[in-house]
């Protein structure tokens, strides 16, 4: 039985079970990292995801359109054969950026984007911006070639307790900046709180936000509670209960402001479980089945492909995907551990079961 079809989206139900189909999602915020490391993570996200915002913060990062190319170039050739992805390049800006690389960027075919890092926020941010009016040559050539500023939205001023840096950056940082560059195109990265939400409602066309799976599923708790959780440590911090839930009726409201972004940052085991554990959350292994789970669970199927799928490339003004992906209600065990170059890497819901998973239209037999 057919329960809704719109465009490549589909929902069907048969023998207790549920399939859905639709247009094959992009991932608006993708961790990469470099050399083996990419290699042993990249098909994860090749194998669900039709492209993807490549982030920016190599070492040493991404910088210029010339490193932006040769880095595409890497992930191309990392590829498996098989797959049909397209990493989508960012500039990593810096208070050296210059109006003159990003009218480079805007000439290029291979950079979309470019990210604001506060000095010293999160993993690899140590060469980010120390102070917006270093920048603001380089933000105002963005702003007037309509080149998109994907913003990590914390501050690191040491008095402000870290579950409050997301709304003071809002307050401090984002609301002048908007002020002064009222034509700005503007992504607020990984929101985490009901003030980032109301604060991309209440906005214009021009502002966007992406939600990760992470802070979907879990709320602080996952982090602290029964010991310290270092596989559930990522930056911004996981949040109470009632920003959860905050962020899972933005992600499902249809609002075309909010569209999938995973955040999936892969680290070694080693570099997660010792004293002072990297900031970072691997979860490109079963993002868009985690998903599916928040809107099932919401009873928002039907909006997924609005969120996964068309919210983000109309955002940047990008063509929405031709091809499908099928997924079907139908639980799988995730591994305790992956390989990860020369160590191994612990993914988000290790060892334990997932209620979709990705099958094709031979294995999804019994629906008519």
């Amino acid at each position: 039985m057919q329960l809704k079809s719109r465009q490549g989206h589909e929902i069907e139900m048969a023998n207790d079970s549920v399939r859905l189909r639709l247009r094959r999602p992009d991932d608006w915020h993708l961790h990469l990292r470099d050399g083996p490391v990419m290699a042993s993570v990249l098909p994860h996200s090749a194998k669900r995801f039709a492209r993807a915002i490549v982030m920016p913060n190599l070492q040493p990062p991404v910088t210029s359109v010339e490193a932006a190319r040769a880095y595409r170039g890497r992930i191309m050739n990392a590829l498996p054969p098989e797959a049909d992805f397209s990493p989508l390049m960012t500039l990593y800006l810096t208070d050296r950026t210059s109006p003159a690389e990003i009218e480079a960027a805007v000439a290029s075919d291979a950079v979309f984007a470019v990210k604001l890092y506060p000095a010293g926020a999160t993993t690899h941010s140590a060469h980010g911006v120390t102070d917006l009016r270093n920048v603001m040559p380089a933000l105002e050539a963005m702003e007037a070639a309509g080149l998109p500023l994907l913003v990590h939205g914390e501050v690191v001023d040491p008095a402000v307790d870290i579950f409050d840096r997301e709304h003071v950056f809002i307050e401090r940082v984002l609301t002048p900046l908007l002020e002064r560059l009222p034509r700005l195109k503007v992504v607020l990265e990984h929101i985490t709180t009901q003030a980032a939400v109301a604060f991309v409602q209440a906005g214009e066309d021009r502002l966007g936000a992406t939600i990760t799976p992470h802070h979907l599923v879990y709320n602080r708790n996952a982090l602290l509670a029964g010991g310290i959780r270092p596989h559930h440590y990522c930056l911004p911090v996981l949040k109470r209960e009632t920003h959860r839930q905050a962020l899972i009726t933005a992600a499902t409201s249809g609002s075309p402001r909010f569209f999938l972004g995973t955040d999936s940052a892969p680290h070694p085991r080693r570099a997660k479980e010792t004293g002072c554990g990297c900031a970072g959350v691997f979860n490109a292994h079963a993002a868009i089945e985690l998903y599916a789970e928040v809107f099932a669970q919401a009873g928002a199927l039907d909006r997924l492909e609005g969120f996964a799928s068309v919210h983000g490339a109309r955002f940047y003004g990008l063509p929405i995907n031709d091809a499908t992906l099928m997924m079907q209600r139908r639980p799988w065990p995730v591994p305790d551990e992956y390989p990860l170059a020369d160590d191994s890497l612990i993914p988000l819901r290790a060892g334990q079961a997932l209620e979709w998973r990705i099958v094709d239209d031979a294995s999804a037999a019994g629906f008519a």
